[in-house]
C-alpha cells in the first residue's frame, strides 16, 4: 500500500507518506518554545508520522500571530527549539518548521481568548498595503523597500538558524491570509509599485524570500511552500494561479507544494466536509507536474490512503486529526493491515 511507502527528496527519505501539519499552540513565551511543544511534536513522532512539521514560527516579532507564537529570531529561540528537532529525529521521523509571518493578521488574541486584535499589549503590524483585515481591527502599515528587505533578510536568518536547530525540511507559510499570501492577492494587495498589480509583482516577495531562503538552507535538504489555492472570493488569489507558481518556484528549490487554501478575508463561504481541498492539490500535481501535499478534513485511514493511491497528492498532512490521535498513522496501519515499527520501548505491545 503506497501510504506506507517512502517517499525521497534530495537525501531525506519519509518513512511513509502521513506527515503532521504546522499547529499554532499558542504556548511559547517570547517565542520561546518549551515543555509543551517537545511533547506535542514528539508524541507525534513516537507515534509513526514520517514528517512532524512545528507550527508556523515567527521570523520577526511583528511576524508572530499572537504574544504565544512560537519564534525564531534569535539564538536563544534556536538553542530551545534543538532538543525538540533532536528528539523527533531520534523516531526516526524528519523535523521540519514552518517559518511564518503573519502581516496583518498579526497583534492577535490567542483563540481561547477570543481571537481578535489585542487590545492591550500589542504591536504594529505591516502588510502590502494599509488595509484591514476585518471591520475593528488594527490598520497596517504599508511595507516600504527597507521594510520589504527586511522580511526577506529576517526569513534567511531564519533558515539559518533553523539549519543550526537542528531541523531538516523548512516550509514557507504563504497561505491562510499571512503576510506572503497578503501580496499574493489583489483582494489585500493595492500596491502600485514592484511589488503590486500583476501577478509577476505580486509573486514577487515571496520569489525573493525564497530565493533568500535557498541561499543559506543545504541543497541535500527539502524546501516546501504551504499556498492558499484559493481565496473563496471573488476578485481574489485563483486557482490557475496557483497552479502557474507551483511552476514558477520549481527553479527556486522548492520541492513540494502543501496545499491549503482560505484565510485572506473573513466572511467567505467554503463547502468545508472531508478532503474539501485534496482536488485542488491533485489539480497542481497534474498541471505543474510537482510533487503535493494535501490537507483538510482527512480523518479516515481509508481516506489518507486513497488520496495517494489515486494520485492526488504524494503526502497527506494530517492536522486536526492528528491533535485527536497522536498516533493516527499507527492506527492507520492497523486497520490497513500494514505494518509500522514500534519504538523499542513499545514494542512488547506490539
Amino acid at each position: 500500500m503506497e501510504l506506507f511507502t517512502p517517499f525521497a527528496q534530495r537525501s531525506l527519505s519519509l518513512r511513509n507518506r502521513i506527515v503532521v501539519s504546522p499547529m499554532c499552540q499558542y504556548s511559547a513565551t517570547d517565542g520561546m518554545p518549551g515543555d509543551w511543544h517537545l511533547v506535542h511534536l514528539g508524541s507525534r513522532a513516537v507515534g509513526g508520522a514520517a514528517a512532524v512539521i512545528a507550527e508556523a514560527t515567527a521570523v520577526s516579532p511583528e511576524g508572530r500571530i499572537s504574544p504565544g507564537d512560537t519564534g525564531i529570531w534569535n539564538d536563544a529561540q534556536m538553542a530551545a527549539w534543538r532538543p525538540i528537532a533532536a528528539f523527533i529525529r531520534g523516531q526516526h521521523a524528519v523535523a521540519g518548521v514552518q517559518l511564518a509571518h503573519a502581516g496583518r493578521k498579526a497583534s492577535a488574541q490567542r483563540p481561547w481568548e477570543g481571537g481578535g486584535p489585542l487590545a492591550e499589549g500589542g504591536w504594529t503590524t505591516v502588510a502590502p498595503s494599509a488595509i484591514a483585515f476585518d471591520e475593528g481591527w488594527h490598520v497596517p502599515q504599508a511595507l516600504d523597500q527597507t521594510g520589504l528587505r527586511k522580511v526577506a533578510a529576517d526569513f534567511r536568518a531564519a533558515a539559518q538558524r533553523a539549519l543550526a536547530a537542528g531541523f531538516e525540511l523548512i516550509e514557507v507559510h504563504a497561505a491562510h491570509g499571512y503576510l506572503l499570501h497578503q501580496f499574493l492577492s489583489p483582494l489585500s494587495n493595492h500596491r502600485t509599485d514592484a511589488y503590486g498589480g500583476s501577478y509577476e509583482n505580486r509573486t514577487r516577495l515571496l520569489h525573493e524570500v525564497l530565493a533568500a531562503v535557498r541561499e543559506v538552507w543545504p541543497q541535500t535538504l527539502p524546501l516546501w511552500l504551504r499556498i492558499s489555492a484559493t481565496d473563496w472570493a471573488d476578485g481574489g488569489w485563483s486557482m490557475e494561479e496557483s497552479v502557474r507558481l507551483a511552476r514558477d518556484v520549481k527553479p527556486l528549490g522548492v520541492d513540494l507544494v502543501d496545499v491549503s487554501s482560505g484565510g485572506l478575508v473573513p466572511h467567505v463561504r467554503i463547502p468545508v466536509k472531508p478532503g474539501y481541498q485534496v482536488p485542488f492539490a491533485a489539480r497542481i500535481r497534474r498541471e505543474a507536474d510537482t510533487a503535493v501535499g494535501a490537507v483538510g478534513l482527512i480523518i479516515e485511514s481509508a481516506q489518507a490512503a486513497a488520496i495517494v493511491e489515486n494520485g492526488e497528492a504524494d503526502l497527506v498532512l494530517i492536522a486536526r486529526e492528528s491533535l485527536r490521535d497522536p498516533y493516527f498513522p499507527r492506527r492507520a496501519a492497523q486497520e490497513l493491515g500494514q505494518s509500522l515499527a514500534a519504538p523499542l520501548q513499545y514494542q512488547r505491545a506490539w
